[in-house]
């Protein structure tokens, strides 16, 4: 089962005994904007059309929506 990124830097954060790092907090950031436009390209586009455009909608609408 895959693990959000909030799950992810929890578990961090317990195995690190509560401590977090300005790169662990990168990371999950990272993962959970992959997880975002994946979901986008899940929900949006139910063909086989071409990947790399259904790639850059996604990139498009996660800066529009989380990059203001």
């Amino acid at each position: 089962m895959k693990q959000t990124a909030v799950e992810w830097l929890m578990e961090l954060q317990n195995s690190q005994k509560g401590m977090l790092f300005e790169c662990d907090i990168e990371q999950a950031k990272e993962m959970e904007k992959q997880q975002i436009i994946d979901a986008y390209i899940r929900g949006n586009y139910k063909s086989n059309r071409d990947m790399y455009w259904k790639i850059e909608s996604a990139e498009k609408h996660y800066n529009e929506t989380f990059n203001k």
